[in-house]
């Protein structure tokens, strides 16, 4: 079902990532574990962060299961006429970014010092500026999503990464981090503007382009082929940026330690961050365009063989999500010392920070369990127009979180371990309540024998490895990959589901 896309996907996805990982790695080299780095990893990270929260995920969420059901001039209308809404909360968003800044800083990185905040209210100018082609960019990505050009969605980040590696070495080059803000920002900007050019270039080359619509034309009326209602967006945006707030609140929390530890959280979720996006995320968009086809007829009195379709595509993505999930999980966990000095021990980073890359990222790698779960579980509730259930149980986590990080701050026991227990926490609880609140569509989908030996893999070969002694880099690399290749045998010799998922 999904080699054929994946493969190209995969491939063009794992270039992007590995790119955006050599980026954190110049800017560790450049920057260390300092305030300095707190600052650049808001500036850098908040355009897509923000676009994540306010817009990516809801896009998809509600376009895709909408155009499969439109014709092509419903579609490009439907375009056109969320552009300009795009635009303007580009600006409002830009807009607070600026007049707002001590807000930002207070609630995103609150262990900043005077001089920190100072310098951190200077680039999020720079973020605000990137924001309406952020969100542009995002609209124009799930375009490319629904026509299937995979290799433009994730062909696109390419850019976005090279222009800011390049203007990070500059940096890094130089001998100097006096003033390297400004560098950082302009290759932040240059690279959202070329990620532009790339997605529109390949909208005209798929045939896929953002047509505008006849002056004369009437935008279509809201009914089941028509511009969503303001509720629809309303629990998209809900269940698409609740998600994202959970890591986003997790390295909030952990910044109260004091600066350096924000970028320290930051570079430990990037090891969990990796595999989420090129494994998970990537299964539930390669699966996003089949399940919304299986359900575009409604949940309703289906026939045998639309359930069969139904029940295919679900537990083909859900298994795919599942097995990746668990060798990332053996992978990092197992070798998180020699996979944090790979990509963060060089330059300016300590081997007291590097250390703490680890021990960070090694609790984080179990996260990507539910989170495999959740993946698959949103997609469904997307396609079906059900996305409130999903909101209470994302609202229940950050309760969660908010509440265990809460106490042990009162305790002074806040770090950045305790905060990836408790993220890992919050987001298993968060799947569970959607696989007993989606239980009845998920008959036949959940079967153990797919899912729990990659499960058992992944903590025999993860606990075996953590203690052994810590191998250097590039073995340790290998070893890394040895232990996802373990797990995905494992899964492939005894799981049915592994093999029928991903026949052609």
């Amino acid at each position: 079902m999904f080699l054929r896309a994946g493969l190209v996907s995969l491939a063009l996805l794992l270039a992007s990532r590995l790119l955006g990982l050599l980026r954190e790695s110049v800017q560790a080299a450049a920057l260390g574990a300092t305030g300095l780095a707190d600052v650049a990893v808001l500036m850098l990270t908040l355009p897509d962060l923000l676009t994540g929260i306010l817009a990516a995920g809801a896009l998809s969420y509600v376009l895709l299961p909408l155009w499969a059901r439109q014709q092509a001039p419903e579609q490009a209308v439907t375009q056109v006429r969320l552009l300009r809404w795009l635009l303007v909360a580009g600006v409002v968003s830009g807009a607070v970014l600026v007049l707002a800044p001590e807000l930002v800083t207070a609630v995103l990185a609150p262990g900043l010092t005077d001089i920190g905040r100072a310098t951190a209210h200077g680039a999020l100018v720079w973020s605000a500026a990137a924001m309406p082609l952020a969100l542009v960019a995002a609209l124009w990505t799930t375009r490319l999503q629904h026509g299937r050009d995979f290799l433009g969605m994730y062909g696109a980040n390419l850019v976005v990464n090279a222009c800011i590696v390049g203007a990070l070495l500059l940096v890094a080059l130089s001998g100097s981090v006096s003033a390297p803000i400004g560098l950082v920002g302009g290759g932040l900007l240059l690279g959202m503007g070329f990620r532009l050019v790339w997605l529109r270039w390949r909208q005209r080359r798929v045939n896929e382009p953002p047509a505008r619509p006849a002056r004369d034309s009437v935008p279509p009326r809201v009914g089941a082929v028509g511009f969503p209602a303001a509720s629809v967006w309303l629990w998209a945006l809900a269940s698409a940026g609740l998600p994202l707030l959970l890591p986003l609140l997790g390295r909030s929390l952990a910044s109260t330690s004091g600066e350096g530890a924000l970028t320290t959280f930051n570079y430990a979720w990037k090891l969990v961050e990796l595999p989420l996006v090129l494994a998970i995320q990537l299964v539930a968009a390669l699966a996003f365009p089949g399940i919304a086809a299986a359900f575009a007829a409604g949940d309703a009195a289906v026939g045998p063989a639309r359930r069969e379709q139904q029940v295919k595509a679900l537990r083909d993505a859900l298994v795919l999500a599942w097995v990746l999930a668990c060798a990332a999980a053996a992978a990092i966990a197992g070798m998180a010392p020699a996979l944090s000095q790979l990509l963060f021990g060089w330059g300016r980073m300590t081997p007291e920070a590097v250390a703490q890359v680890a021990a960070w990222g090694r609790i984080g790698a179990w996260s990507l369990l539910p989170q495999a779960l959740l993946a698959v579980l949103l997609t469904l509730m997307a396609s079906t127009g059900r996305l409130r259930g999903a909101v209470g149980a994302y609202l229940g986590a950050l309760g969660l979180l908010l509440l265990l990080g809460g106490l042990s701050y009162a305790a002074g026991q806040l770090d950045g371990a305790g905060v990836m227990w408790t993220l890992n926490a919050a987001l298993s609880a968060a799947a569970v309540a959607l696989l007993v609140r989606e239980r009845d569509f998920l008959r036949g989908v959940l079967v153990f024998r797919d899912l729990l030996p990659a499960l058992l893999a992944a903590v025999i070969l993860a606990t075996l490895a953590s203690s052994l002694p810590a191998p250097q880099r590039l073995p340790g690399l290998g070893l890394a990959l040895g232990l996802a290749l373990s797990v995905l045998l494992v899964a492939w010799g005894v799981s049915p589901g592994l093999r029928q998922a991903l026949r052609r």
